[in-house]
């Protein structure tokens, strides 16, 4: 099954999962403002699944700026489209599209959260984006991956079960979650080392990261 179809099946868990998992309102709080926006800018979401990312965005843009969401699965983004209409958002836009190849002409700043971990090169991914919105125009990703504090050991056996639960397309003789930190730390890396001004923090645990920064 592939990933569009996988969140698509799964859109109606998804969403209030995105939205009410303990503490991640906050994280991805936190994430808008470490994009640094301006009012009158314009963000684009990478994989904006069914768009809980959206009001915060659209908090930092102003009713000036601009607000697009981009995600490959139908499912999850007609969800998205229900809440936009709900909250009649105008300047809030969303499109189907890969988020390898934004389907946007250009952009202040990219967000992508819990996305990383399903590109097979995530270095190259990044990259893409921090070309995308060239010098000066910010990067942040917010993704899950295995805890580094103290009581890791016991909070990242709930975390394997998780992540091999909801990981599409996997295969035997693969561990989700060693792919999942692998290219989580591959797409960090890339922010850190083409950004300046870069931003750091975690939670839930020490299970989710967040790296953003403005391009050099």
């Amino acid at each position: 099954m592939s990933a569009a179809d996988f969140y698509t099946r799964w859109a109606d868990l998804y969403d209030p999962l995105s939205r009410l998992i303990p503490g991640i309102a906050g994280l991805r709080r936190k994430t808008a403002v470490a994009l640094d926006l301006e009012l009158g800018d314009v963000v684009v979401e990478m994989g904006c699944g069914t768009g809980a990312n959206l009001a915060s965005l659209r908090e930092e843009v102003g009713p000036e700026g601009t607000v697009i969401g981009v995600d490959v699965s139908a499912g999850v983004l007609e969800r998205a489209r229900e809440h936009v209409t709900r909250e009649g958002w105008e300047n809030v836009h969303l499109v189907r599209g890969d988020a390898t190849a934004p389907p946007v002409q250009r952009a202040d700043a990219v967000v992508a959260t819990f996305v990383i971990g399903m590109f097979s090169d995530p270095e190259r991914v990044v990259e893409g984006w921090c070309e995308f919105v060239g010098s000066g125009g910010t990067v942040a990703l917010l993704n899950a991956t295995r805890s580094r504090r103290a009581y890791g050991p016991l909070v990242n056996l709930l975390f394997r079960a998780f992540v091999y639960a909801s990981t599409p397309g996997k295969r035997r003789f693969d561990d989700p979650t060693e792919v999942l930190d692998r290219r989580v730390a591959a797409g960090h890396r890339t922010v850190e080392r083409r950004c300046e001004r870069t931003v750091h923090d975690d939670g839930a645990l020490g299970l989710v990261r967040l790296t953003a920064g403005r391009v050099r």
